[in-house]
């Protein structure tokens, strides 16, 4: 044979054999160890080539030709083979060492030989290689838990406490059921030759009856296929008797979720989807179904998932402020004034009263896209006040709107003097929207930078999307502004550290122990980002819920207040 390198474009170089019968392909100063390899790789492009031939040699442990442990195996492909041997294009081999059935070992392979038949013949990437074999067991543990224990039933987890169970493979089934440790301590249940395995909890049933889903994750490297069934012995909680009651689920590559190799799978199963059960009060055994697998087994149990609530059962935060500084619309702290409706005629919502506990109303709105509150009949001189106050809790809401309108000197609707404006808030604002608690609004009269007075205010609009929005404690007020009113102090407490990061310490140093003590932190615009009664000499106070930046803390007690600069820096 003749040899010379091809180049194929302007830098892929091929071997180039022409008159090829057959080429000794040489490595013997450094034989190659393939031990580890499996396959053996080449590719070959001919014009004329009608057979192909490759014969590897190996010189065995001495490494050296002759001595009598050298091996060797010649493999031929023609039209008729795997791959076939075609002209005008590149065929690629992908050859199991295992097929060179006549090498007695592949730790020193030294030759190769190229046989056709005096045809020319491009060889392109030729090499050994290992492909990766499966894993046949979990390295890595389960995903961790996240339910929450006191929603939990668990049958078998580390994270859990467990309830009792007599057996993880039945006298009945077949199985075969050890314990699988991964790490150091994360204990797993692997079945083998897995048809059917029984297990039972039947000395003592579990009343899953207020549980919604269960639970599991498997590893297998080899099943196709996964059957949960779960038994309910019914109301007299025995086998037998006319009540008792069953389902099984099958899992397979196309369900949801699909059963596949080499990875946990976790399923979350509405107990709904085990439609046979009559009941969950007495579930006493389940029973898993592979196809002959092994099957590794971790964290089974029963849970409840939480609803989210639709309406707050807890109140509002009470209101502090003096009712002399106050004027109030709806609020049970105060006396209020007329409001002529909390539902226009003329916008999208709609309203009711809603009692929390026996005695706190609050005013309910559905399907709020915007809603209109009047008082036209009396405006509401609030020239003197400084701020707007309202509490809100929704299920759903992702914005919430204010607007205030003033109608101008005139105290009526249109005339050129009316004046607006709107504050929009939602999960970025301060405060921000949340679901399922209570939100308490404290915005100065001057964020709403649109309204030319404040003297006869006659019209508030709530706008959202399209939410349920429960509302109270709707109210505008005065803060001090160093007047009559509020005599500021030097001695009422001391806040420490002035920079902090998650916590602030608040020591009451002469504060009167009978009048109520109020907190307050508000932002640089005067908005209140926090509020609390203190009722011990010292409390404990969270920031780290804050943005970094400069606040005031305000502690009132009566008409007496001291302010103290503090940064919040995490």
């Amino acid at each position: 044979a003749d040899v010379a390198d091809f180049i194929i474009g302007t830098n892929d170089t091929t071997k180039k054999y022409t008159n090829l019968v057959f080429a000794g392909v040489e490595f013997t100063t450094k034989p190659v160890d393939a031990s580890t390899m499996t396959h053996f790789h080449i590719d070959v492009w001919s014009p004329n080539a009608t057979e192909f031939k490759i014969k590897l040699v190996d010189f065995g442990a001495n490494k050296a030709f002759g001595g009598g442990d050298d091996s060797e195996h010649e493999l031929t492909y023609n039209a008729t083979s795997t791959p076939a041997i075609a002209t005008g294009k590149w065929i690629s081999f992908d050859i199991p060492l295992s097929s060179f059935t006549g090498l007695k070992a592949k730790g020193a392979l030294a030759q190769m030989i190229f046989v056709s038949s005096n045809a020319t013949v491009f060889v392109d990437n030729v090499y050994f290689y290992k492909t990766a074999v499966a894993p046949t067991s979990p390295t890595a543990s389960a995903p961790t838990p996240t339910p929450a224990a006191a929603n939990v039933i668990s049958l078998f987890s580390n994270a859990y406490t467990n309830v009792p169970v007599d057996t993880w493979s039945a006298s009945w089934d077949q199985a075969d059921v050890e314990n699988f440790v991964i790490g150091t301590n994360d204990t797993t249940k692997k079945y083998t030759n897995l048809v059917f395995a029984g297990v039972e909890f039947t000395t003592k049933p579990v009343d899953a009856s207020t549980m919604t889903h269960f639970h599991i994750d498997i590893w297998s490297p080899n099943a196709t296929e996964f059957k949960i069934k779960l038994v309910d012995f019914g109301a007299n909680k025995a086998f037998g008797g006319g009540d008792d009651s069953e389902h099984e689920l099958t899992f397979n590559a196309t369900s949801t979720p699909a059963i596949a190799t080499g990875k946990w799978i976790s399923f979350d199963i509405p107990l709904s989807s085990f439609t046979g059960l009559k009941a969950k009060g007495a579930l006493a055994q389940m029973i898993f179904v592979s196809s002959n697998a092994t099957v590794f087994v971790d964290n089974v149990y029963f849970y409840k998932t939480v609803v989210a609530p639709t309406s707050p059962t807890a109140s509002a935060p009470t209101p502090t402020r003096s009712a002399a500084n106050v004027i109030s619309l709806f609020s049970n702290a105060y006396t209020n004034v007329p409001v002529d409706t909390w539902s226009a005629s003329w916008d999208q919502a709609d309203v009711e009263n809603f009692v929390i506990g026996t005695n706190d109303t609050t005013k309910k709105y559905s399907n709020l896209v915007f809603a209109g509150v009047e008082f036209t009949t009396k405006p509401i001189d609030a020239s003197t006040m400084t701020h707007f106050h309202i509490d809100i809790w929704s299920p759903n809401a992702t914005e919430f709107k204010i607007k205030l309108v003033d109608f101008g000197a005139n105290k009526a609707f249109g005339g050129g003097d009316d004046s607006e404006h709107e504050l929009t808030y939602n999960a970025t604002s301060t405060p921000a929207i949340a679901t399922g608690k209570w939100i308490s609004f404290d915005i100065p009269l001057s964020s709403f930078t649109g309204l030319k007075a404040k003297a006869a205010l006659a019209q508030m609009i709530f706008v959202s999307s399209n939410a349920t929005v429960f509302v109270d404690n709707v109210y505008l007020y005065k803060t001090s502004t160093g007047t009559n009113d509020i005599r500021f102090v030097q001695n009422l407490f001391k806040a420490y550290p002035s920079v902090s990061d998650e916590f602030l310490t608040v020591e009451l140093t002469s504060a009167p122990l009978n009048k109520i003590k109020t907190l307050s932190i508000m932002n640089p615009t005067g908005t209140s980002v926090f509020t609390q009664i203190l009722n011990n000499e010292q409390t404990t106070i969270p920031v780290k819920s804050l943005p970094n930046g400069l606040y005031i803390m305000a502690v009132r007690v009566g008409e007496v207040m001291q302010t103290q600069k503090i940064i919040i820096q995490h």
